[in-house]
């Protein structure tokens, strides 16, 4: 997956448990729930993880569960939305080009499923 420029500017990585998927339809932002906190080592391994991931062919529901917020030392930076069914993700930050902004993964690969497991592991028990 193709992230942002800025993404080697990021101090610390917001995990966000999206409360609403159909809001994001629409949406020019990320809502939900921040669930967790990522810097240093964590946060870099986690954007590591993300540009790793390989692309798909698209579906069509996006309903996404999961989220990031990228910030740097004085302001966010991007978020992802990511939809682990129809392995879409939505990108959103300053100077984006447009192409950026809608991207497939497969959700079955290895990275994805890392993703998604340290994604879940933020959630109390």
């Amino acid at each position: 997956m193709l992230l942002p420029l800025t993404h080697g500017k990021t101090e610390l990585v917001e995990v966000v448990r999206i409360t609403d998927p159909v809001r994001h339809l629409g949406s020019q932002d990320l809502a939900g729930d921040t669930v967790a906190i990522w810097e240093g080592d964590e946060a870099r391994q986690a954007l590591s993880l993300i540009s790793g991931l390989p692309g798909s062919e698209p579906y069509r529901c996006f309903l996404p569960g999961w989220g990031i917020r990228a910030h740097g030392s004085t302001s966010r930076l991007f978020e992802i939305a990511f939809c682990f069914r129809c392995h879409g993700a939505r990108v959103r930050g300053p100077g984006l080009p447009a192409g950026q902004q809608t991207q497939t993964f497969d959700a079955e690969s290895p990275d994805a499923r890392e993703l998604l497991h340290r994604f879940r592991s933020c959630l109390p028990d």
